[in-house]
């Protein structure tokens, strides 16, 4: 029977023809859950957009997902079908990217929403400061109130161990008294650092560089040779030399797009944040001078979430130079992440600024060809950016002038851990740790002799004391199987563990997977399971090292094994 021959009635029972013609009628309906009309009003006056204005911009997704979040201490059910019929996206598609990110809260319409949320950082630095026994006596304190308590990842403030945030509000030296006096006054938002406003970075020559280049009294090639001389390299971890990059970007056809990367989330790294707390107009000149020279249209700034104080100072510095500008200005927008440590590896954070799960790319294509909205991409970490001004105004030859024992350049080390004086140390690239500690940090902490240390957070493995006098930076650790990365020092004393802190390193990577590859989404929490064991089986534990190494897609499943593979080689009587 052809498919559009209407059924006769008379061999229908007449109850089944009414479903048909119930079911019909239904067809033009959406499936699924529908959104009621007093969560959309909430949605849509919180957004303060209409339906058709956000049904073009599903890269704001994730900003919309955090209004809510943050308004209703949580997202409830009824809040994410709502936003998912404003902005006429697929009710899964919300759902999967509000639950992938660890700062938003899904919660079900048979559950209440926590008054408000304090998390205690988890990180090593933290840890050797006491957290789990603050997070043990803080939920104590607090297991029969609305506030929920949790651990959470590294919050980059290592230098002020132990660390927890309260809402928004960053508390730093934390101790259980501080916390619950928070909690009781309701101190929950952001607190915005003292730094160098606009008028003041003005008044010292501030954006002069950046007007030079813009009317033509600076050559833009004379700048980027200057970069290219400088022998500045990309000080996220990668190291990429930066003038390069600019020139394979700029050689890209237009329009061309710039993607600036704060969401430092290596535990041990907190130097983008101690240099943007305190100078932010000198990091946004050189995001405008590197636009200006390379042609960028529009340049998006990933912070990640746990900077609400610098996000507040970025929100007030970016409104001020907008309202007074020194030079047309391309589009900039100030992106907030939601709590994914993947997200500071280059493709996932591109992936989070278009409004999505923050997933990393497979490559090629590189995004410096096909990068955020499939445009030529210029990718930079903050620190890279701070030092542009400097290089072209004091010459090239003053930033390769820095260094010893034959490295050229400076670094900017975030020292946490055992020592004396902790916090961000900039120095001469090629500093050995002996050097640092005795030369920046004061010395050891008192009652603490060096054992080991962690040259590049996480990801760059662990070395012993015996190690100490090995030049610090890029390309000089790979032979003891370790990295520089993002130049986090954490140093641990005769009473730490380097057993101890390649676990807490492998429950953060476990716990930090996106889950998008096997290897490294069961590889790390397999590892995980195997460290705890009295005696370490070496053998599995290399098998998974292997694996993760060789087929995981990016840099944390293939760097995941370094701090194992470092316990096992110089500290094995730790694990047998």
């Amino acid at each position: 029977m052809n498919s559009k021959t209407p059924i006769p009635t008379s061999i229908v029972p007449l109850a089944s023809v009414a479903q048909m013609k119930a079911s019909l009628r239904q067809k033009s309906q959406l499936k699924g859950r529908q959104a009621d009309e007093i969560s959309l009003k909430e949605v849509n006056a919180l957004l303060m957009l209409d339906a058709k204005s956000l049904r073009h911009r599903r890269d704001l997704m994730i900003e919309h997902l955090h209004k809510i979040n943050d308004t209703y201490r949580g997202l409830h059910e009824r809040h994410l079908v709502a936003l998912a019929k404003l902005m006429n996206t697929p009710m899964a598609e919300v759902f999967e990217v509000a639950t992938f990110y660890h700062h938003f809260e899904v919660i079900r319409e048979s559950e209440q929403a926590p008054r408000f949320t304090v998390r205690v950082c988890d990180g090593l630095s933290c840890d050797m400061a006491g957290a789990s026994t603050l997070l043990n006596k803080l939920k104590a304190a607090l297991g029969n109130t609305p506030v929920k308590v949790m651990p959470a990842p590294c919050m980059g403030r290592c230098e002020q161990t132990p660390v927890a945030v309260v809402h928004h509000h960053e508390i730093g030296h934390a101790s259980l008294e501080k916390i619950l006096q928070a909690v009781e006054v309701q101190a929950i938002h952001p607190v915005v650092p003292d730094h160098i406003d606009l008028n003041a970075y003005l008044a010292e020559g501030g954006y002069a560089l950046l007007q030079a280049v813009s009317n033509g009294q600076q050559d833009k090639e004379t700048v980027l040779q200057a970069m290219e001389d400088s022998g500045l390299r990309g000080l996220g971890g990668a190291g990429f030399p930066a003038g390069r990059k600019w020139r394979i970007v700029r050689e890209q056809a237009a329009p061309r797009l710039m993607a600036v990367n704060i969401d430092e989330g290596e535990p041990g790294t907190f130097k983008d944040r101690t240099y943007l707390e305190r100078d932010p107009h000198r990091f946004l000149e050189g995001v405008l001078v590197a636009a200006q020279v390379v042609g960028i249209e529009a340049v998006y700034i990933y912070l990640r979430d746990e900077y609400h104080g610098c996000r507040a100072l970025l929100e007030k510095e970016l409104e001020s130079l907008q309202a007074n500008p020194p030079c047309r200005l391309p589009h900039i927008e100030l992106r907030r992440g939601a709590g994914a440590y993947i997200c500071g590896e280059e493709s996932a954070m591109i992936e989070s600024i278009e409004g999505k799960r923050g997933e990393p790319r497979m490559r090629p294509p590189y995004i410096a060809e096909v990068g955020l909205f499939g445009r030529p991409t210029l990718e930079h970490n903050f620190e890279t950016l701070y030092w542009v001004r400097d290089i072209v105004q004091k010459g090239p030859d003053w930033f390769s002038g820095f260094g010893r024992h034959d490295r050229k350049g400076l670094r900017s080390f975030s020292v946490s851990g055992r020592v004396k004086k902790p916090g961000v140390k900039l120095t001469p690239a090629g500093i050995t740790l002996a050097e640092l500690i005795d030369e920046y940090c004061g010395g050891m902490l008192e009652g603490h002799d060096l054992y080991a240390y962690l040259p590049g957070g996480a990801s760059g493995g662990i070395l012993p004391a015996s190690l100490k006098d090995i030049p610090l930076d890029f390309d000089t650790l790979q032979a003891y199987g370790c990295f520089i990365g993002s130049a986090a020092v954490i140093v641990l004393g005769h009473q730490d563990s380097a057993r101890h802190a390649a676990l807490n390193m492998m429950h953060f990577f476990a716990h930090e997977s996106c889950g998008q590859c096997t290897p490294c989404r069961v590889g790390t929490a397999k590892a995980v399971q195997l460290m705890q064991a009295p005696v370490w089986d070496t053998a599995t534990l290399e098998d998974l090292n292997q694996v993760m190494a060789d087929a995981s897609i990016c840099g944390l499943g293939q760097a995941a094994p370094n701090p194992v593979r470092c316990v096992q080689k110089y500290f094995p009587q730790e694990i047998a």
